[in-house]
């Protein structure tokens, strides 16, 4: 089983598994972030920051940081294979999450 364990993540760090990287608020169960694709989790990053690097095309990457907190937490899925398309890649922001509720007035003459 461990060997499956290694396999499988060596895999992932080369880019030959799809995954879906969520970011979360473990205070109010919102996504704050989602990152999919081929994607590999940063190896030596620190208890806050994780960095998510994708790729993107033929020989193109990107490479994400993102800021954990107490709050803000994420887990990791590995997704079955896109045989459609292997540069599948795709971040979902949840509007609410970045633009505040604002109400707008229409001025009356």
């Amino acid at each position: 089983m461990q060997t499956v364990s290694q396999n499988l993540s060596k895999s992932a760090d080369s880019f030959e598994v799809q995954r879906r990287v969520v970011f979360f608020n473990g205070i109010t169960d919102k996504y704050l972030l989602t990152v999919e694709g081929l994607c590999s989790l940063g190896n030596g990053d620190t208890d806050l920051r994780m960095t998510v690097t994708c790729k993107v095309g033929e020989d193109e990457y990107k490479k994400h940081y993102l800021g954990l907190s107490d709050n803000v937490s994420f887990f990791a899925e590995q997704l079955e294979p896109n045989k459609e398309d292997p540069f599948h890649y795709k971040i979902l922001f949840r509007p609410e999450a970045i633009i505040p509720d604002i109400d707008l007035q229409t001025s009356k003459k």
